[in-house]
């Protein structure tokens, strides 16, 4: 019988696909094209880093193709979606968007990693003590990357209102950031033992500085639906997974840092919740 941890997992994922779609429909096929081409973003670099790497391996999900789960992929699509539309909701320049993006699918992961290996839904094969209680420090530089670089991708090339830049852009994005991630994997895994932490703390450090910096105003207008329902929907999943299966409190400090991550995405969504509750519960299900 499949494990009732990972069927909620896939059906979670596919349920957050299709508020995604919903939400990228009424604004137009071009939105809906990019959606779909970070699913197809998500599983080509689940499969190219699996190649490159041989450092992780998945359990078994319904849906499968060959070595990586499709609720994998998906997530990857809906993660940058979303994270994209709540930047997009900030006053950051444009050229530093992509850098929150990557940060808050790191809120995101810090919650989510730990939990899963936990759970059998992927393993690192280096126990549950090492490094970040059993995942490797440069599982959250990857995690940066992986959304800046497509983020990055879909905001240059996909931006001009062209044939072209609505439905060749997405695909150039996805190339470009398939092997960008390969390079970064490349480079971490060539960084002498010395410099491999201080290099992921720098890298995630400037890329925090850079957008703390710039003083953004977070929901200077308030965010679409998917943007909040993502993050939510994960961290509730991990908090109420990690709480009935006992894994979250081996160790409880890990129970702490999935509250805490999910603190931080309330709070950073804290204008929008603000306006949905001033106009009523409708407004998640009408907005645009």
């Amino acid at each position: 019988m499949p494990d009732p941890y990972f069927l909620v997992f896939e059906g979670l994922q596919y349920a957050l696909l299709l508020l995604c779609l919903r939400h990228a429909a009424r604004q137009g096929p071009a939105r809906v094209w990019q959606l779909l081409a970070g699913v197809l973003y998500g599983l080509l670099l689940e499969w190219a880093t699996i190649q490159q790497l041989h450092a992780y391996s998945y359990g078994r999900f319904l849906l499968m193709l060959g070595d990586v789960p499709v609720p994998i992929g998906v997530g990857w699509g809906v993660i940058v979606y979303s994270v994209r539309l709540f930047s997009d909701a900030t006053t950051l320049p444009e050229w530093a968007r992509p850098v929150l993006d990557g940060l808050l699918a790191l809120n995101m992961d810090l919650a989510l990693d730990a939990l899963a290996i936990r759970l059998g839904m992927w393993d690192w094969g280096m126990g549950l003590q090492l490094q970040y209680f059993g995942v490797p420090y440069a599982n959250f530089w990857a995690w940066f990357w992986v959304v800046f670089a497509f983020s990055t991708g879909l905001r240059v090339l996909a931006r001009p209102a062209t044939f072209a830049g609505r439905w060749l852009g997405p695909l150039g994005a996805l190339a470009l950031g398939v092997l960008d991630v390969i390079a970064m994997n490349a480079l971490i895994t060539s960084v002498a033992p010395a410099w491999y932490l201080p290099t992921i703390a720098l890298t995630l450090g400037l890329a925090l500085a850079v957008v703390l910096s710039l003083r953004p105003r977070f929901g200077a207008v308030p965010a679409a639906p998917p943007a909040f329902w993502v993050p939510f929907v994960v961290h509730v999943y991990c908090l109420a997974a990690g709480l009935l299966s006992g894994v979250l409190l081996r160790p409880p400090v890990l129970l702490l840092v999935s509250a805490l991550m999910l603190a931080l995405a309330l709070l950073l969504h804290r204008q929008t919740i603000s306006a949905w509750l001033r106009r009523g519960p409708a407004l998640p299900a009408a907005s645009a």
